[in-house]
C-alpha cells in the first residue's frame, strides 16, 4: 500500500469534483466537467451565474455546506441501515474518486426508502461541526423512488491508516473518466462509518451544481480514521481541494440526535 500511496502522489493534477445528471439527483455526469470548477472563473462564487439552471447555487436559501451547530437535541432516532451488497467499481469523473455500488443497499429515515447509488470524497471536509474543519468528508449519496435524495456524511480526522480507504486508494483511476472494478464488501461499506452512531439532521442542498435544496442532510457527529499520507494522495490526484466553501444556515433547524 505504501508503494501504491508514494505513485499515487507523483501522479500530475487532474481536476476535480461531480456533475450532476439531473437536478434531484447527485450522480455525477463524466461529461462537461469544463462548465464549473473549485477555482477561479469557473468556482464556486461563479457557479450561480454559469448557467441558468445553476441559480440555486446563488439564490438558494437551504444550501449545503454549512457549518453545524444543533438548535435541538433529541434522543437518538434509530436510522435503518440495510447494506447487503458491496461495490462494483471506482471512476475518476474530474472532479472526484465515486463508488458506484450494487443495487439493494436501502436505508430508512422517518419511514421513507432510499436506495444508496454511489459514495464520494472531498478533501478537506464540506461540512464543518461547530466551527471545526476535517481533512476529508465522505458522502453517501442516496435517492427514494419518487427521486428525493438523503446524503449521510462522514468526517475523517488524521489518525491510523483507515485500512478501508486503503482498498479504494490502491484502485485510484488516474485518468479522467476511468473506471476500475473494486472488491468491497456490504461491510466494508458499513465499516467506512462510526460505531457511535450519533448524527446531526438538517436539510439542504447537492453541493454541487445545479446545488439543488429539498436534500435531507445526515451528518455523522463521531469522526472516523484517515492518514496524513492518505488524505495527501487523496489531493494530489485531484491536484487541489475540491470542497464548496460554507454557506449561510439561514435559521434552519439543525437537530442533533443522541
Amino acid at each position: 500500500m505504501k508503494k501504491g500511496l508514494v505513485a499515487i502522489l507523483s501522479i500530475a493534477a487532474i481536476s476535480t469534483f461531480t456533475a450532476c445528471s439531473d437536478k434531484h439527483e447527485e450522480v455525477h455526469n463524466n461529461e462537461h466537467h469544463e462548465e464549473w470548477g473549485y477555482t477561479g472563473e469557473y468556482g464556486p462564487e461563479n457557479w450561480g451565474k454559469l448557467k441558468p439552471e445553476y441559480k440555486m447555487c446563488a439564490i438558494g436559501k437551504q444550501q449545503t455546506p454549512i457549518n453545524i451547530k444543533a438548535t435541538k437535541i433529541e434522543s437518538y432516532k434509530f436510522i435503518d441501515m440495510e447494506y447487503e451488497h458491496g461495490a462494483k467499481n471506482v471512476i475518476n469523473n474530474g472532479h472526484t474518486v465515486q463508488v458506484n455500488v450494487k443495487e439493494g443497499n436501502i436505508i430508512k429515515i422517518d419511514g421513507k426508502e432510499y436506495e444508496l447509488k454511489q459514495f464520494h470524497f472531498h478533501t478537506p471536509s464540506e461540512n464543518h461541526i461547530k466551527g471545526k474543519e476535517y481533512p476529508l468528508e465522505a458522502h453517501f449519496v442516496h435517492a427514494s423512488k419518487d427521486g428525493k435524495l438523503a446524503v449521510i456524511s462522514v468526517m475523517f480526522k488524521e489518525n491510523e491508516e483507515n485500512k478501508i480507504l486503503s482498498k479504494i486508494w490502491s484502485k485510484f483511476p488516474l485518468k479522467k473518466g476511468e473506471k476500475v472494478e473494486l472488491e468491497l464488501s456490504a461491510n466494508d461499506i458499513k465499516n467506512l462509518m462510526p460505531s457511535n452512531k450519533s448524527y446531526y439532521k438538517f436539510m439542504g442542498s447537492l453541493t454541487t451544481p445545479p446545488c439543488s435544496e429539498g436534500v435531507t442532510w445526515i451528518v455523522f457527529k463521531n469522526p472516523v480514521n484517515v492518514s496524513k499520507e492518505q488524505v495527501k494522495a487523496f489531493f494530489n490526484l485531484l491536484g487541489h481541494a475540491n470542497n464548496r466553501p460554507i454557506q449561510p444556515t439561514n435559521d434552519r433547524e439543525i437537530i442533533l440526535y443522541k
